[in-house]
This record gives structure tokens, C-alpha cells and sequence, in this order.
């Protein structure tokens, strides 16, 4: 339910959110209320905000910066649902192929091992079968119902035929098609993009993506905690949203995590307009949005859990978003395009490297899991899972070799 302001200003009695700030810098876990605060507050510089989400990230984290090497498998692009900035999306007409074959995606996996990738990202467009003739034909020849099926042994194939771990992203899923992809995914992701109603009524981008609905996607996140699955979310900025509706979404995130402990990262994502889509004349997410976004994210997310924002969608001044309190910046190729923004191209990860460290930061390759998930708990991991994540990791909980793995000594 939505506070008002007058509501707000009666519960936190007047507070100034200069004595919010100091109290979060401090440790103290800010209130629903005093978060939504943080959406009005034009009397405190954004200076403020990112000194103390910095500070809480420095706490939690200290100087390790991570990103993931990984390649990018898109399983299929069919999708069931239209959103008014994608481009990943296809029809069967304009598809080169339906889905991808065992045979492509092993050697997609394979190539990313030579590299040292260590994470096999699925991104596919959400349950195609219920749209497209074209997909229940090509599963049912394969001995599929479903491409949630086709995707589970996929996974598997990848985990036992290479050395990477599967990280599946394919939308919205019930219990029991969470629980088969669990043997195979150290890792599972969905972000919740926004709560705002405004979004999907009509003339919003997900009018037509009702696998958008924040009831789904959150229910979705929910039952990957029930079953103890560390899982991966976030926000996407600039679609439409208020401030105020990426408050609301970081406060459900947030009590996910509180009930669950399976956050294990939330991604700041800025809008990027495409071309060729109903939202093509719109504006991108600005870098004062993102900062704003990403301090407020770690000052109610608190110092532990890891938050990402993607660096090619940035390329020009990325670095400038550790300063309001990231410390990780997702997955990075050194093989495959960013399908879902083939506009924006990986940074290499020497400039990457160096550009963390201009910053005062070590920059650090990890798992698609992270350590604090496999490390010293058999808490979240399949007994084989936490065995395969153990062996690719040192003793912190990263990728053995560490940067020169990819970079040398340069």
C-alpha cells in the first residue's frame, strides 16, 4: 500500500533526513517510511546520499570489486510477451533458429571455457509455446512440453560437459519448474524491472507482457527463497517509473530478502532507447537517475548484499557508480554480445580492470554464485554444485588465478 506524504511525515515525526542519513550511515536499517522520505528529500544533495551509500558499501565490502566472465546463451528470443523497449524479442518469421540445439549451445559453452568463462548465462524470451505454434512444434519433436523442460537439460548438459555454471533467466516459473532447474543452477535470476502500476496499464510497455506484472515476478523471486536458491534481482530504470516506484520496488526486494536471505545481488539497470520500438523516441535514464537509484538502493538494501550496474550501458563514465555504492559489475564476455543490448558492447577487461582501480578498488572475477552462498555453508548448494563451485574458486570465494586469468600482468 502507498503512504502519503502527509502519512510519512506523521510517522517519522518530522525527522530531518539529514538525522535519516546519519542514522543509515551508522547501521541503522531505515523504516518503509523513512525510505519513501529519501523520494522528496530535494534539500539534500546527491553528494550526501552517495557519501553514506558508499560508506556502507566500503563497510560491507570493502575494496573487492567483482564482475562475472561469462557467455551468453540465448536459448531462444520467441516470447510470449511484447514490452515497448525490447529488441530481443523475434517471431518465429524473423528467427535464424527456433531454439538453439544442444550441439550450438555446448559449443558456445565450450569456446567460453577455452576463455576462462566460468558462468553460462540463459536468457530466453518467456514461455513461447503459449504463443507460437512454431515452439510447441519444434519442442514436441525434440520430446519437450515445455521450453522451461528444454531449458533444465540444457543446463545440465553445460554443468556436466564443461567446467561453467549454468545461470538460468528465463522469466516468471512455478515452484516445481524452479525446483527442476535447481540441480543445475548454482544461481537463478529475475529482475522485478518495477512495481508501478503505470507500467502496464494501457499504453505502458508491459501492457502486453503479462509476465511483467510485479505480483508474478515477486512471487516468482518468493519462491526461490522458500526453496533456498540465491537468486539474482533488480530494477530498471526510466521506463515510466517515479522515484517513488523505485523506492517501492527496492522495499520489496528488500522484505524478500529480510524473510529469506537468497538476495544475493540487485541490479541498477538504466533504460537505453532502441530503435524500431514503440519506446524508441523515448529518453535514456540519465546519470543523476542512476545515481540517485543506485545510493538510495544500497542505503535501503543495506552493506551485505551486492549490488550491479551493468558497465556497456554506461561505456562512457561506468566508474562514476562506484562512487554511489556498487560493488559489482555483472556479467562480462569476452566471447559473446549483450543479446538483450547488442547495441552496447562489453568494455574490455583491461579497461575495466583499470578503471576500477583508478577508483581504488580491486577488481576480482567471480562465480555466477557468490562466495557467502557456497563458501564455508552448505546452506543453498546441492551437495555436487557446492563441490563443482568449491573446485573453480580460491579460498575467498573467486575465480582461481584471479584477474591475470584474463588480463596478464598489463
Amino acid at each position: 500500500m502507498r503512504i502519503s506524504a502527509t502519512k510519512i511525515e506523521s510517522l517519522i515525526g518530522g525527522t530531518p533526513i539529514s538525522e535519516i542519513l546519519e542514522n543509515a550511515r551508522y547501521g541503522g536499517s531505515l523504516s518503509d517510511e523513512e525510505a519513501l522520505a529519501l523520494v522528496d528529500a530535494e534539500e539534500e544533495s546527491l553528494v550526501d546520499l552517495c557519501q553514506v551509500a558508499a560508506g556502507m558499501r566500503d563497510q560491507g565490502k570493502g575494496g573487492v570489486v567483482t564482475f562475472s566472465p561469462k557467455v551468453f546463451i540465448p536459448l531462444t528470443r520467441l516470447c510470449r510477451d511484447y514490452c515497448g523497449y525490447c529488441t530481443f524479442r523475434q517471431a518465429p518469421a524473423d528467427a535464424k533458429s527456433l531454439y538453439l540445439t544442444p550441439e550450438e549451445v555446448l559449443a558456445v559453452a565450450s569456446a567460453g571455457h577455452k576463455l576462462g568463462c566460468t558462468e553460462a548465462l540463459f536468457t530466453l524470451g518467456e514461455r513461447p509455446e503459449q504463443r507460437y505454434s512454431e515452439a510447441r512444434d519444434w519442442l514436441e519433436s525434440q520430446g519437450y512440453a515445455t521450453t522451461l523442460e528444454y531449458l533444465a537439460d540444457m543446463c545440465k548438459l553445460v554443468l556436466e560437459e564443461t567446467s561453467l555454471l549454468p545461470h538460468a533467466n528465463p522469466g516468471t516459473m512455478s515452484r516445481r519448474e524452479i525446483a527442476a532447474l535447481q540441480p543445475y543452477n548454482p544461481s537463478m535470476g529475475l529482475m522485478l524491472e518495477s512495481t508501478s502500476q503505470m507500467l502496464y496499464s494501457s499504453g505502458g510497455p508491459h501492457e502486453f507482457a503479462p509476465s511483467k506484472r510485479p505480483r508474478v515476478r515477486l512471487r516468482t523471486t518468493e519462491i526461490a527463497g522458500e526453496l533456498g536458491i540465491p537468486f539474482t534481482s533488480g530494477i530498471l530504470i526510466g521506463i515510466g517509473e517515479t522515484r517513488r516506484d523505485r523506492v517501492d520496488s527496492l522495499l520489496a526486494i528488500r522484505s524478500l530478502h529480510q524473510t529469506y536471505g537468497h538476495i544475493q545481488e540487485v541490479i541498477v539497470q538504466n533504460f537505453r532507447a532502441k530503435p524500431d520500438t514503440p519506446m524508441s523516441g523515448s529518453k535514456d535514464a540519465t546519470s543523476v537517475e542512476m545515481l540517485w537509484t543506485i545510493a538510495v538502493a544500497r542505503i535501503l538494501l543495506g552493506p551485505n548484499v551486492y549490488i550491479q550496474v551493468p558497465p556497456n550501458l554506461s561505456a562512457q563514465d561506468y566508474q562514476i557508480y562506484l562512487d554511489a555504492g556498487i560493488n559489482d559489475w555483472g556479467g562480462v564476455s569476452p566471447l559473446t554480445i549483450d543479446y538483450v543490448n547488442p547495441e552496447a558492447p562489453w568494455p574490455g577487461l583491461a579497461d575495466l580492470r583499470d578503471r576500477t582501480l583508478a577508483k581504488g578498488f580491486e577488481l576480482r572475477p567471480r562465480l555466477p554464485v557468490y562466495p557467502e552462498y557456497f563458501l564455508n555453508t552448505d546452506q543453498y548448494l546441492p551437495n555436487a554444485l557446492r563441490a563443482k563451485a568449491v573446485a573453480l574458486a580460491d579460498g575467498e570465494g573467486y575465480v582461481k588465478g584471479g584477474m591475470q586469468r584474463y588480463v596478464g600482468s598489463n
